[in-house]
C-alpha cells in the first residue's frame, strides 16, 4: 500500500488538521495525543508506524521548524520499533 492511502485513514486525518498551527504552544500535548493514537502497542500497528514515521520527518520538523525534545523522543521510539536507528 502506498503513503497516500494509508494516511487516507479518518482518524490520522482529523487528529492531523487538529495538529496545523499548535506546535509552537503545545508540543508535549500534540505529543501525547500521537502516543494515543499510536496506542499502547505500536508495534502492533505498522499502519499507524508508518503514518507517524511519515509524519514526524516531513519538512516542518525535518528542518527544525517544528522541534522539542519530546517530539525526538517519539520519533527515536517510532524508529526503534520499526528497527531503523
Amino acid at each position: 500500500m502506498n503513503i497516500q492511502e494509508i494516511v487516507k485513514l479518518p482518524r490520522w486525518q482529523k487528529l492531523r488538521q487538529s495538529l496545523v498551527g499548535t506546535w509552537k504552544h503545545t508540543p508535549k500535548d500534540n505529543v501525547k495525543r500521537l502516543r494515543k493514537f499510536m496506542g499502547p502497542k505500536p508495534w502492533e500497528n505498522e499502519r499507524h508506524l508508518r503514518i507517524m514515521l511519515n509524519y514526524l520527518t516531513g519538512s516542518a520538523f525535518r528542518i527544525g521548524i517544528i522541534s522539542h525534545p519530546t517530539i525526538t523522543k517519539l520519533l527515536n521510539d517510532v524508529k526503534k520499533e520499526k528497527n531503523i536507528l
